[in-house]
C-alpha cells in the first residue's frame, strides 16, 4: 500500500494529541492587580484619563513634545525638560520622544525649554495635551507675559 493511499484511509480518525506541553514555569499565571498604581494613572494619555475617569477640570497647560537630535544643546533640553512638573518620555527608540508640561506658574521653565527646542524640526506645542491652532503663535507669546519681574 502506498503512503498516499494510507493518508488517504485515514481522513476520518481522530487527530492525534500534541506531544507539546508547556514547561512548569509558565504555570500559573502572573496575577496582576485590577486596581492600576499610582505610576500607572499618572502615566495615562490625558484623553484616555478623561475617558476612563470622566472630565476633570485640569489647570491650563502647555506641553513641549521633542525628538532626539544631534544638537549640543540636548543634552541641556533634557535637563530643562525633566526639571518641569509633569516629565515622560514615550516612543520606540526610532520614534522616541520627550514630553515636558508646565503650568502658568513654571512660564520661565518653558520659555527656557522652547528657546532650545523651539527650532527642532518636529517640536510639538500642546496646549492642555491638544494641538490647536497658533499654538507657537499665539498661546507661548501669552505664556511669556506670566514672567515675574
Amino acid at each position: 500500500m502506498s503512503d498516499a493511499s494510507t493518508r488517504s484511509s485515514n481522513k476520518n480518525a481522530p487527530a492525534e494529541r500534541p506531544t507539546y506541553r508547556p514547561s512548569e514555569r509558565f504555570w500559573p499565571y502572573v496575577n496582576v492587580p485590577e486596581d492600576p498604581t499610582p505610576e500607572e494613572l499618572a502615566a495615562l494619555d490625558s484623553e484616555l484619563a478623561e475617558s476612563l475617569f470622566g472630565d476633570e477640570p485640569q489647570e491650563f497647560s502647555i506641553t513641549l513634545s521633542f525628538p532626539q537630535c544631534d544638537s549640543e544643546d540636548y543634552p541641556r533640553a533634557v535637563e530643562l525638560a525633566q526639571r518641569a512638573p509633569d516629565y515622560m518620555t514615550v516612543g520606540t527608540p526610532d520614534q522616541f520622544r520627550h514630553r515636558a508640561r508646565f503650568y502658568a506658574e513654571h512660564a520661565v521653565g518653558l520659555h527656557e525649554l522652547f528657546e532650545i527646542v523651539g527650532p527642532y524640526e518636529n517640536c510639538e506645542v500642546l496646549v492642555n495635551d491638544q494641538a490647536v491652532p497658533f499654538a507657537r503663535e499665539l498661546w507661548l507669546p501669552l505664556m511669556w507675559l506670566l514672567f515675574r519681574c
